[in-house]
């Protein structure tokens, strides 16, 4: 078994490689971290589009109000599914969700694959759910499995695992230097949970903690899949060529502008013109041999006129392929009744497939999770999405996507 988890947990590995380039490729553009200096960002269109489409689909997703779902038993609106209901959206409003869920739908843009990891609090916490974000670089995943990678003190493996003890070949150096990182790996195959230390062992020696989920913690959704692949494809992917080609248009332009403004020079090298020295400032003496031309301007052959009517079409077609010319039409002026339901049918064939898998992949793992946490707290009766109930999602977006969503 251990055998069969290694070699899924490097194929996994195999499998995300490819996209590790175009991931850095769009958080580069978008998202820049801090401590890369190589990220110079020229043109901020598809930065601020893609956190206009992440606004927007938080809006569409997240409020309270149309918190998606009602549970329904076959037989009629019994008491129970009510307090399930009240019990899971309590919970919901009292934890972090609402701040981390904006970060997953950043990553959802940009990289077309977001994961969210919905933890249980200790009792006597507000909240019986904790999310966290985790970034896509730290996880990979197989059909029916997920590895999520982190490199971490040996102090805090310790803390989180109290029953682990470190191998022989670790606990001198682990003892001495309590902050030793370690790379630890907690995999989730079905319902089965392993955590090791990845040392280049085999994971035999390695093991950390091994135990079982009713639920996967791991909620993993996607913007749009191609058929035969792993990760999902979001806006920014999409729009990488042209956003990498204004970027690079804003970068050109700039140059140019510095050309114009200071100027390319040339000057005799008569001995007495020390090019050194040469101060381009107002005001200021340039001395020159009697009889010489001195420092004469060399006319530049760059014409970037053009370049604004390439980087407008570039712009528009970005902000197009990030939605930032149809969604945010409903916030720009006030519209009839009438106007609103024109637009929203609009915004229901943009997004409708990618709602879809949202819903699928998404909300509905979600409330499973939260429901399997809450009946394990005796905070509610044991419901199953499966036998005892159906999910309604009252959002009106999913009222327009189909007659009735059932799942």
């Amino acid at each position: 078994m251990k055998q069969n988890l290694e070699q899924m947990y490097r194929r996994a590995l195999d499998l995300r490689a490819p996209w590790l380039t175009r991931w850095d490729s769009a958080l580069r553009y978008t998202m820049p971290r801090a401590d890369d200096e190589a990220a110079t960002l020229f043109d901020a269109t598809a930065a601020d589009a893609a956190d206009n489409l992440a606004a927007s689909i938080y809006s569409l997703l997240t409020p309270p109000e149309s918190l998606w779902l009602s549970l329904v038993p076959e037989s009629a609106q019994s008491p129970d599914a009510v307090d399930a209901t009240m019990a899971l959206r309590a919970n919901l409003n009292d934890s972090n969700f609402y701040t981390t869920i904006h970060q997953c739908y950043m990553d959802l843009i940009v990289l077309g694959t977001a994961c969210l990891f919905m933890a249980e609090n200790p009792i006597g916490a507000a909240s019986a759910f904790s999310f966290t974000a985790i970034p896509m670089r730290d996880i990979a995943v197989l059909n029916g499995a997920v590895f999520h990678m982190a490199t971490m003190p040996a102090r805090e493996v310790m803390e989180r695992y109290p029953t682990w003890t470190p191998p022989a070949n670790l606990r001198d150096t682990i003892k001495n230097d309590p902050e030793t990182p370690l790379r630890l790996v907690q995999s989730l195959v079905g319902t089965d949970f392993t955590a090791w230390l990845d040392v280049g062992g085999d994971i035999e020696n390695n093991i950390v903690s091994t135990g079982k989920f009713e639920t996967n913690p791991y909620i993993i959704f996607r913007w749009a899949v191609a058929s035969g692949e792993q990760y999902g494809r979001g806006p920014v992917l999409r729009a990488l060529p042209d956003i990498k080609t204004a970027n690079k248009v804003v970068e050109l332009v700039l140059k140019n502008a510095t050309i114009a403004v200071s100027g390319i020079w040339q000057a005799d090298d008569d001995g007495v013109i020390n090019l050194a020295n040469i101060n381009l400032t107002p005001g200021a003496i340039i001395p020159k041999a009697v009889g010489s031309s001195g420092l004469t301007p060399l006319a530049s052959g760059a014409n970037f006129d053009v370049s604004q009517i390439v980087l407008k079409d570039l712009r528009e077609r970005i902000r197009h392929a990030l939605l930032a010319d149809r969604l945010g039409l409903l916030s720009e002026k006030e519209m009839t009744a009438t106007e609103i339901m024109a637009r929203n049918a609009d915004m229901m064939r943009i997004l409708g497939a990618t709602y879809g898998r949202l819903l699928h992949e998404f909300i509905r793992p979600l409330v499973e999770r939260g429901l399997q946490i809450l009946s394990r707290r005796g905070v509610i009766d044991k419901i199953s999405l499966h036998s005892d109930a159906e999910l309604k999602y009252i959002a009106p977006i999913a009222q327009m996507a189909i007659e009735e969503t059932v799942l």
